[in-house]
């Protein structure tokens, strides 16, 4: 039977080869020569630490001997955690995933793992290390997934976060797969939860779904805003768990929501209902200043929506109006903007209106959200670059209507090629129509860029011919 090589063995090797004595050694690695001497005999087990100490004394790279200290001190001998949490960390820190993965081979089949490994990949998650922190989750997710515990939901919570990215085909398999485990979430983070999954299938324009969610959202948002304001539950919810918003928020989000899912249904005078609906807040208990800032966005929003499903319900008398609200709200730190320009080319395209000079005043805007990269909270990162695709095709469609080629294809490519890399399908084929309707303007570069992209579009079994 073949022997595992040992990390000591090596070690061993080294100071004959370099002539080097433990003492010597010792010096080297920053190390007493009675640890040296016992980790080359066998005596002492090993800290990663140490490893790493050694590791840099024999001039070889970081991690050079990880897969060794797994064989030797993981799965030859009885596991510990105190030398594998260390361990754990430091491939986190190197990104050895493939080391990561080997570890939890090693010793997932035990459960009692499981709490160490679940806190562990919390503490890398808050750390931002979201690669090894997932490895860890599906880990305990996998080792526990007949167990229906609370941990499994945050396990598959933080995955489902973890995974949301530009990919919309993999998105929706990572909110499909999430979805069940709300339920069995803790009731504050079952809103965050239901928001978060709204706000996917939002950018997915799954609205179905975003109708659910967003109901679901709503009726516990007001159990759970009625309990917190009974006076017999107010000390005991003193300390208890809070939303990452005001909880009144939840409620008034979800009839955002809800308007957003008439509006794409094209039922305007329900999508006025509903933000009319998280317009009028008086009923909020709170009136502390961050309350009253919440409140102000909502009834910004409002203000602003209802010129937009009056504007894309014919009434074209509220666009000046509309522009000098977007005028009026415009800064850097306004995630919206691209949203209100989006409505502008939607009115602009379905009823034949002239926005050059619109285009022109909000220039600024446009060229900043167009380099504007994502935050970190869902509805950033999920809705509002798809809704920067959005507009960039509504400018496509608008520029080739009125002749200006050369804007048109340049932004309808653009688009082309996002969807392309974001597996975008149906705005892939919303592309390649319009494309189609202009194709005899396009000058050759154009044509040439746009068939290099159909060809990909095809490998990728976007669409079939």
């Amino acid at each position: 039977m073949k022997q595992t090589p040992t990390i000591r063995a090596e070690l061993d090797r080294y100071l004959k080869q370099e002539g080097l004595s433990l003492i010597q050694f010792g010096h080297i690695a920053g190390m007493n020569r009675g640890i040296v001497s016992s980790i080359v005999t066998g005596n002492k087990s090993m800290s990663v630490n140490q490893l790493d100490r050694i590791t840099e004394a024999m001039g070889l790279p970081e991690g050079h001997f990880y897969d060794l200290f797994i064989e030797n001190y993981i799965i030859d001998v009885p596991p510990n955690m105190r030398r594998i949490e260390p361990f754990l960390y430091r491939c986190a820190e190197l990104d050895k995933l493939d080391t990561i993965r080997r570890v939890l081979g090693a010793i997932m089949d035990n459960l009692l793992y499981s709490p160490k490994l679940f806190d562990i990949a919390e503490a890398l998650f808050t750390q931002g290390q979201h690669a090894a922190a997932l490895l860890l989750y599906e880990g305990v997710a996998e080792a526990e997934k007949y167990q229906h515990s609370e941990r499994l939901a945050i396990c598959q919570y933080c995955i489902f976060t973890i995974q949301i990215g530009n990919d919309q085909s993999r998105n929706l398999s990572a909110a499909t797969l999430f979805e069940p485990f709300v339920e069995r979430l803790d009731e504050i983070d079952q809103l965050d939860a239901l928001k978060d999954l709204a706000n996917v299938y939002r950018s997915l324009r799954k609205w179905d779904k975003v109708d659910e969610m967003a109901r679901k959202m709503r009726g516990k948002a007001e159990i759970q805003y009625s309990m917190k304001h009974q006076q017999k539950n107010r000390k005991i919810r003193e300390h208890e768990k809070e939303t990452r918003g005001p909880l009144f928020g939840y409620i008034a989000y979800a009839d955002l929501l809800l308007a957003g899912v008439s509006e794409a249904q094209g039922d305007y005078q329900q999508a006025l209902q509903y933000t009319y609906a998280y317009a009028d807040l008086d009923w909020v208990i709170e009136t502390d200043e961050d309350t009253r800032h919440w409140i102000g966005l909502f009834q910004q929003w409002a203000e602003g929506n209802t010129y937009v499903y009056k504007l894309l319900s014919g009434d074209i008398s509220v666009l000046n109006d509309y522009v000098v609200y977007i005028a009026a709200t415009a800064n850097e730190a306004d995630k919206e903007m691209v949203t209100k320009l989006l409505n502008v080319m939607m009115a602009a395209n379905r009823y034949n209106i002239d926005v050059d000079n619109i285009l022109r005043r909000f220039k600024t805007e446009i060229d900043f959200f167009a380099q504007m990269n994502p935050s970190a909270d869902m509805y950033t990162y999920q809705v509002v670059p798809e809704q920067k695709t959005r507009f960039k095709y509504e400018l496509a469609k608008y520029y080739l209507n009125r002749g200006n080629y050369s804007y048109g294809f340049k932004y309808l490519l653009d688009v082309l090629s996002k969807s392309l890399s974001n597996n975008k399908e149906s705005f892939f084929i919303r592309c390649i129509r319009l494309f189609e309707r202009f194709k005899q303007f396009a000058d050759v570069r154009s044509f040439e860029k746009y068939e290099i992209l159909v060809s990909e579009g095809q490998r990728e079994r976007l669409f079939y011919y």
